[in-house]
Formats: C-alpha cells, structure tokens, sequence
C-alpha cells in the first residue's frame, strides 16, 4: 500500500492531519471555554510547559490529533464521570503536579 504513495500523497495526509488537529484543538479549545469561561482559564492556568515530545508530534501526522483525544477521554473517563470539574481537569492540564 505505501510503496505506491506518491510525495503528493504524503503531503496530502500530512496537511490533512494537521488541520484536523487544528479542528479537534479548536473545537476541544472551545469546550472548555464554554464550560469554564474564558477569564476563569486565564486566571488559573499554571506556567506548565508542554514535553517536547508533544511538541515535536506536530510533525508526525494525526499524532496531536490522538493527544488532543487522549485528553478527551481523560477529562470524561477521571474528571467528569468522578465529578471533578472542568476547571479541575484544566488546573491538571497547565499546572505543574508534585508527587507527595
């Protein structure tokens, strides 16, 4: 199958998988805005940076899409289905966590 891609080929499923991640982040961007207000995300948000593995995976297509699904699942799966908040999951996501 992938020895009869052509350089186009893999150029389309590249810029493919960076604007559907652009989409999902969008639209996963917007939700939590939705839910927890745009002043309330400024205000709370820690100065955590992002590895640089999830930096770098901009490069490999779909991969910051399945990020942006893995942070889904775990706002729904341990967040939300234990009745955490929104703004829970989002101090999670941007604050830096010491083990105690």
């Amino acid at each position: 199958m992938f020895d009869t891609l052509s350089s186009q080929d893999v150029y389309a499923y590249v810029l493919f998988g960076i604007i559907l991640n652009f989409g999902f982040s969008l639209a996963f961007g917007l939700y939590l805005s939705k839910n927890i207000g745009l002043q309330e995300m400024m205000s709370s948000k820690g100065e955590k940076e992002q590895s640089i593995l999830i930096q770098l995976a901009i490069l490999i297509p779909y991969a910051k899409m399945i990020i942006t699904l893995y942070r889904v699942t775990i706002l729904q799966i341990y967040f939300l289905n234990r009745g955490f908040t929104h703004k829970e999951f989002w101090i999670y996501l941007t604050n830096e966590h010491k083990a105690t």
